[in-house]
């Protein structure tokens, strides 16, 4: 029989006139581990979106085309594609500590690369240099720190690292705003030097040395042929949409590819003995349906992060760093709700309180329909705050319902597919409100007009129509949030039908 999750404590605590229920917190051995793994997320996050604000710098300072120095971004998301399904084998391979911490050094040495590049060459290179150590960073991270706090817990400890998961695209374009006009767009890339100088020491001493170490097989080679490339194409189809505003045979074709290589990975998956990802983990109900919560909440997430200030900035005529602080109420949103929602997770099971999430996503989206050229930023932040809550209650708390009934031997590899639907989910949602919105505009304000073009577009500030085109656009994220409702009420639903969360069932042990 596979061993499940170590399970903690089983007596309960007496502190003076309470009595702790086991399982009820967090030990501070996985405190300690949070602490340590949130510092590689923080890089690794926050490098998807602080460089967004830097291109035009690095258009001119490099004498590069936009066209071509938009592959820092492409290519970075590209490299992050690639290495996610690797994640769970080399964590069984060679331990999550060791896998963490190699490739914390990958993104630290490829961010001072980045920031010291003579050409534009040379930092398309150095940047899927650090693409490729940036990838693994996250998804292994959840693995320690699922195996580390167990079934009991996953709810709260996810919420450790979901805080920075949400803020990071909002406070990305703040900080590299921030950056840029004071200093050199080249610190976007040394700032990480600090906290990686940080973390690894502190990976070295405190992070469980054999943590999600297992008996790894062979890697998958035919597999990751497949899977990987397949990703990429994805990821580069939707991502060439988003750029264009639309779709063409640059942008079908590498997609249309990359789903077919995925679907010949998951029939070899099904034949494998030990494939690169467990498909067979989407046989469950339970699994499959927080899997779709996870890809949706990623749809909805990050499209909304696109548009959201465009709208500040097309029409509103405000700066990239003042559309960037007007979205700070959202993550303030996200990190009030997340502890909250950690909790009753782990209390009550995540399915009723993704549910919950998914429709407060969903009203906190619908005011941003009306929106004219002069709705009051009070009204939007106050609406921002109710969306933060919404995600900060639904996105965390669907992969801690993914991981609770998952033995401790499967985390590594449904991490990767976790992680993989989180990817493609947030690409899915930017290509589509791009291409919506560029639609939209050109219906609005003439076929000339280009919200995504490098200089300030034809029509900014101006208008109501384009008010209007903006708010056509934020009706398709209102139904891409109202999308994740249904799987999250069959999680719900799946829950009810199982057994009773092993939280709850520590506790009524504990009582009697």
């Amino acid at each position: 029989m596979r061993p499940r999750f170590r399970p903690a404590r089983e007596a309960a605590v007496h502190t003076r006139d309470t009595v702790m229920i086991p399982g009820d917190g967090l030990d501070r051995r996985t405190k300690i581990v949070g602490g340590v793994v949130v510092l590689g997320v923080i890089m690794s996050i926050l490098d998807t979106t602080i460089v967004n604000v830097a291109l035009e710098s690095l258009s001119r300072d490099l004498r590069s085309p936009l066209s071509t120095i938009q592959w820092v971004v492409t290519g970075y998301l590209l490299a992050l594609a690639m290495v996610i399904p690797l994640a769970g084998w080399m964590s069984e391979r060679f331990g999550s500590k060791r896998v963490w911490m190699v490739s914390v050094a990958l993104f630290a040495v490829g961010s001072m690369l980045c920031g010291v590049a003579p050409s534009d060459r040379w930092l398309l290179f150095f940047r899927v240099l650090q693409g490729f150590g940036g990838g693994m960073i996250l998804p292994v991270s959840m693995t320690v720190l699922a195996q580390s706090a167990g079934p009991r817990h996953v709810g709260r400890v996810m919420s450790i690292i979901g805080v920075p998961t949400l803020l990071a695209p909002v406070l990305g374009p703040v900080i590299g705003g921030l950056i840029v006009d004071s200093v050199s767009w080249r610190w976007i890339f040394f700032v990480n030097l600090p906290v990686a100088a940080l973390a690894l020491p502190l990976a070295a001493r405190l992070l469980p040395r054999d943590a999600g170490r297992d008996d790894a097989g062979p890697l998958d080679w035919r597999g990751f042929a497949l899977l990987s490339p397949g990703l990429a194409l994805i990821v580069f189809g939707l991502s060439e949409a988003e750029t264009a505003g639309g779709i063409g045979a640059i942008t079908i074709g590498p997609a249309i590819a990359g789903l077919l290589l995925v679907g010949l990975f998951a029939v070899h998956a099904l034949r494998a003995a030990r494939p690169l990802i467990d498909v067979a983990l989407f046989r469950s109900r339970h699994f499959a349906a927080a899997s779709v919560v996870t890809l949706t909440t990623g749809a909805s997430l990050f499209g909304a992060m696109l548009i959201i200030p465009l709208y500040y900035q097309v029409d509103r005529g405000l700066s990239a760093l003042d559309a960037g602080l007007l979205m700070a109420p959202q993550g303030i949103g996200a990190a009030l709700a997340m502890p909250l929602a950690g909790r009753l997770t782990d209390r009550s099971g995540g399915g009723r309180v993704v549910l919950a999430g998914t429709i407060i996503v969903t009203l906190g989206t619908l005011p941003f329909v009306f929106v004219t050229a002069g709705t009051s930023h009070w009204l939007l932040a106050g609406a921002l705050v109710v969306r933060g809550v919404g995600m900060g209650a639904s996105m965390m708390p669907a992969l801690a319902a993914a991981y609770s009934r998952l033995e401790s031997v499967q985390v590594p590899r449904a991490t990767s597919a976790l992680n993989a639907l989180q990817r493609v989910g947030g690409s899915i949602g930017t290509a589509l409100l791009a291409v919506v919105l560029q639609q939209e505009v050109h219906a609005a304000a003439g076929a000339g007009a280009n919200v995504f073009g490098a200089s300030a577009p034809q029509g900014r500030g101006a208008a109501e129509p384009l008010a209007g085109a903006f708010g056509g656009t934020f009706g398709w994220a209102v139904a891409i949030s109202a999308l994740a409702i249904v799987p999250a009420a069959l999680l719900a639903l799946s829950e009810r039908a199982g057994r009773a969360p092993l939280g709850a069932a520590a506790a009524g042990a504990a009582a009697g």
